[in-house]
Order: C-alpha cells, then sequence, then structure tokens
C-alpha cells in the first residue's frame, strides 16, 4: 500500500473539494463530502477518516499549519510549528463579517487558508521554467533571461516563485535554464545556496542539453522529456511545474492538498482576465465541478466565462501532475509527430479526455477575490506592476513577514541623502530606496531605485524605475522611465520631458514609457 498522505488538515472553506461554482464561475460552498481534517490517500486508497471531535474535549491532531498571512511563522527547517490550542467545535464557526470587514482584512492578509506542509509537499519535485527570453520585454533581455529581470527594488522576477516554494515547504526544487542563464544562474548560486542537501532540500539549476539527440529545448513539455532521467532520481509522487515569469505569493500546499483531495490527474492553476488579454494566455473552459473542458494555448478568439463574458479563465503556468502520469505523457508526446512539445498547446489539450483534469482558482475562498498575480511580460506590465509598490497601499506586500521574499542583495550601507539647501535638499517622496544608493542635493518622487544609485545635485526623477549602479548626472530630469543596469546618465540630460526627442534615443513603449540601457546612453556622450 502506498503512504498516507497524512498531516494535512482540511479546515471549513478550505476544502477543495467542497467548492463549487455560481452561473459567474465565482467559488460557492458546498456541503462537505466528509468531516474536516478527513485526510485523502493516493491511488485509490479509501480516504482515512479522523476520530470524531468531542466538544470540550482534547484530542490528538495533526499539526495545524498557519497561515501564510497569519501572525505564526515557519521554523528555519521549513516545517511548521504544532500548535498547543485545541478548540471546541463551536469555536470553528466565525461570526459574520460585514462586506467591508472583508475588504479590510483583504487588504491586510492575503488569504485564510492553511499552510500545508506535509507528506504532500515533501514528496513533491518543484520544476521552475526559467529558460525563456521574455521578448516582449525587449531591450530589458538584451543580455538576461526574463526570470533574471531585476524587480521590485531589491529582486529578481525569479525570487517570487522560489520563495513561494521555500515558503510552501517546498524544498526540491529544479530550475530549468536555457537563454542567457549566466545572470539567472550567478543570482540562484549566491542567494539560494543555503539549502542542506544532506536533509533533501535543494535548488538544482538544470543547463540547457541535448539530451535526446542534436537539438536543444523544443519546448516547454520537451525541457522536462530531455532531463527526464535527472527527474526521476528524485522519485517524487507529484511534480509541480511553474513558471519562473511571474510576480505573486501562492502557498502551493494549498493547491497540492486539493489535488490530492479531488483525485485529479492533473491541476491547473488560473485567474480571470480580461477577454482582450486572453489572446496571451491559455484558455479553458470549466464544468460546475471546475473539470477542464476545453484548454486553447493564446487563442485569437478567446472564449469569455459564462454570464460575465468580458472575462476568460487563463492558465497561471502551473500545472499539478502525478508522477508517474507525467512521465508516460511526455513519453508519449516525444513520439508524436509535428507536436510543438509544448505544455498548453500538447500535453494538457490531449490528456482533456482520458484524464482528470481539474482548474484552481487562486481566489481567496472566503471574500472571493482574486489574489495578486501580474505577468510582467511587458515593458508596460513590467512598469506598472514596480509602479504599484511605492503606492500608500499596495496590492502586493512585500513587507509580508510571515511570507518572505528572498533574495540575494549585496552587501551595501544604507541610503543616503545629503544637502539641505533649496534647488539641492536630497531627499525621496512616495519612493522605495536601496541600500548604497546616494541621493546627493536631489529629489525623487515616486520611484523605484535599486542598490547602489547615486544621483547628483539638482536632479529630479519621477515615476521612473532605476536599476542597480547607475549614475544620474548633475542636473538631468528622468520622468516615467526605466534606466537598465550601470547606465550614466550625462549631466543635463532629459528623459520623459519630449517624446519625439526620447523616440529617437530610447525605445519607447505603447503606453510612452522610455527604456533606456546603457548603450542608447553611451551614444548620448559620442559626438
Amino acid at each position: 500500500m502506498s503512504e498516507r498522505e497524512d498531516d494535512v488538515v482540511i479546515e471549513p472553506l478550505q476544502h477543495a473539494s467542497m467548492l463549487t461554482v455560481d452561473a459567474g464561475f465565482r467559488q460557492t460552498v458546498a456541503p462537505e463530502p466528509h468531516p474536516p481534517g478527513a485526510f485523502e490517500a493516493e491511488d485509490g486508497e479509501q480516504p482515512t477518516m479522523p476520530k470524531p471531535r468531542l466538544r470540550g474535549k482534547r484530542l490528538r491532531s495533526s499539526p495545524t499549519l498557519r497561515s501564510a498571512n497569519s501572525t505564526a511563522g515557519l521554523r528555519a527547517d521549513g516545517t511548521a510549528r504544532r500548535e498547543a490550542r485545541f478548540r471546541d467545535m463551536d469555536d470553528r464557526a466565525e461570526p459574520a463579517r460585514s462586506k467591508e470587514g472583508q475588504v479590510q482584512r483583504r487588504s491586510e492578509t492575503q488569504a485564510r487558508t492553511r499552510r500545508y506542509v506535509s507528506r504532500i509537499t515533501r514528496n513533491t519535485l518543484a520544476v521552475i521554467m526559467a529558460g525563456g527570453r521574455g521578448e516582449r520585454l525587449k531591450h530589458l533581455t538584451d543580455f538576461r533571461c526574463k526570470p533574471a529581470t531585476p524587480f521590485g527594488g531589491k529582486f529578481r522576477i525569479i525570487d517570487f516563485v522560489l520563495s513561494n516554494c521555500v515558503n510552501s515547504g517546498i524544498r526540491r526544487i529544479q530550475v530549468m535554464t536555457q537563454y542567457k542563464a549566466h545572470s539567472l544562474i550567478q543570482h540562484i548560486q549566491r542567494g539560494w545556496g543555503y539549502l542542506r542537501g544532506e536533509f533533501g532540500e535543494f535548488v538544482e539549476i538544470i543547463p540547457a542539453q541535448q539530451q535526446m539527440g542534436d537539438f536543444w529545448y523544443r519546448g516547454t513539455a520537451d525541457s522536462l522529456y530531455q532531463n527526464l532521467q535527472i527527474i526521476k532520481l528524485h522519485n517524487p509522487k507529484h511534480i509541480l511545474v511553474l513558471a519562473g515569469d511571474h510576480i505573486y505569493k501562492m502557498d502551493y500546499g494549498v493547491m497540492l492538498a486539493s489535488h490530492v483531495a479531488k483525485r485529479a490527474d492533473i491541476t491547473v492553476g488560473v485567474v480571470e482576465v480580461p477577454r482582450e488579454q486572453a489572446t496571451a494566455f491559455g484558455v479553458m473552459s470549466v464544468d460546475p465541478d471546475y473539470r477542464i473542458t476545453k484548454f486553447s494555448e493564446k487563442p485569437k478568439e478567446p472564449e469569455g466565462i459564462p454570464g460575465r463574458e468580458h472575462m476568460a479563465l487563463g492558465s497561471m503556468g502551473i500545472y499539478v501532475f502525478k508522477a508517474s502520469l507525467l512521465y508516460r505523457l511526455l513519453e508519449e508526446q516525444a513520439k508524436r509527430p509535428g507536436t510543438s512539445h509544448d505544455f498548453g498547446k500538447n500535453i494538457i489539450p490531449g490528456a482533456l479526455t482520458s484524464h482528470k483534469v481539474i482548474a484552481y482558482p487562486f481566489t481567496d475562498n472566503e471574500t472571493r477575490v482574486q489574489h495578486y498575480w501580474r505577468d510582467v511580460g511587458t515593458v508596460d506590465a513590467f512598469y506598472d506592476a514596480n509602479m504599484e509598490l511605492v503606492y500608500v497601499n499596495p496590492e502586493l506586500n512585500i513587507y509580508d513577514e510571515q511570507w518572505p521574499i528572498w533574495t540575494y542583495q549585496r552587501q551595501y550601507p544604507p541610503a543616503k541623502f545629503v544637502l539641505d539647501e533649496d534647488g539641492r535638499r536630497g531627499m525621496a517622496i512616495n519612493s522605495m530606496v536601496s541600500g548604497g544608493c546616494i541621493i546627493s542635493g536631489a529629489t525623487v518622487n515616486q520611484s523605484l531605485l535599486f542598490s547602489n544609485v547615486r544621483v547628483d545635485e539638482r536632479s529630479y526623477i519621477e515615476r521612473s524605475v532605476i536599476f542597480p549602479d547607475v549614475v544620474v548626472g548633475a542636473g538631468s530630469v528622468i520622468k516615467r522611465a526605466i534606466v537598465d543596469t550601470g547606465g550614466v546618465v550625462p549631466p543635463g540630460t532629459q528623459i520623459g520631458v519630449n517624446y519625439e526627442e526620447d523616440a529617437r534615443r530610447f525605445y519607447m513603449s505603447e503606453q510612452g514609457v522610455a527604456l533606456v540601457t546603457r548603450d542608447m546612453l553611451a551614444r548620448l556622450q559620442q559626438p
């Protein structure tokens, strides 16, 4: 018999199998199929039922795992603290809350799901797809892959998915690389080398390989297929396939628990997106039980959600597979002629008729509000996601101590603001300024400055993203711009003031954001 997936405590409003959908494809709560705390087994075993909880009686319990945004945290070894509290059955029912109270609570916490650190997570291997170029980011990916692109004043894009894994208790991680991976590999080696191999923890960097012939990876599925023997060495029961180029915070343990509870063969993470934007996503249709009935990768005419035709269900690029099934699907796909070797184009659509493929909505079970998730695949989307962070109360809380975003950053002294004269006052307003920055008699307004940025006197920066090691010469003006790493802005340069002039010198996005690279700035100083 297979090992029982124990240690999972499924509370009311959190059990995935209790979810149904209304006409607008929003989650509603259905009667529980079995008592809270029931354990699901794998491979056809009967679920193990817990002993009934009697009022006022203290019973043995699996460790209750704290919310990703509660006051509790994880130990250094990634396991959850065992709670000493035991509640009466009456205490499990929470008082009714007003809509206003729900919205307020939503702004303070991302979700009220519990952390699931159990045999499910421990028997899961996370595979992060991090080999893409991200062509729509234009010059930002000329010398780095998209997951290695700086974000949020301190991080790299890939830090978010890696942090999600660690915070979820998944500490067996493989990163598939290909396009211009040096910056990504260097960052992971420096910032993610603390996991201990002797404890079965690792972040394993998989370089691009030609395991199956004289060709590189031909698609997302092919990258796993060509490394199938390496994956099998870890003997996982579940494989969590993740895109390495999105910004969000997510407890994958809850999704894995849903996958097991629903006895799914494949589970796909989904978000609602406007139909006009859905052409860049895998778009699906689902039945009332959220079983996927149709899946189209980047369709020209996306299908809307019944009753809410202006929205579509889009794939997050997150998949949970039974490991044995994934191996078989990859091997079958590799033998088919004319295939794209892609999860969204081939693997998922091909599995719909013969396997149970379930959609997992990334929403709050209580408030029914969709959690923060951003595809920063274009210059404008990247810029907007960064700018949101300087708001007073941004939707993405990067200050959350219970769900930290881990990264590597060189050790710099604190940011410094110097000079205090009219026209030469060093200050930052509604901005984020990283360590090593010196603002010398200049003003920074509604902007993000990464580490080791120098802004000289009488300069003005507004609504801009300044990457590490940039020098802004005296008397310069920068508005609505992204300045890439290591750029030297000549004294007196104006960016974001004259659109026509900027268009001749820099890349201009559809929304008029100037993307400025080091080479572009160097040309400004040429005679």
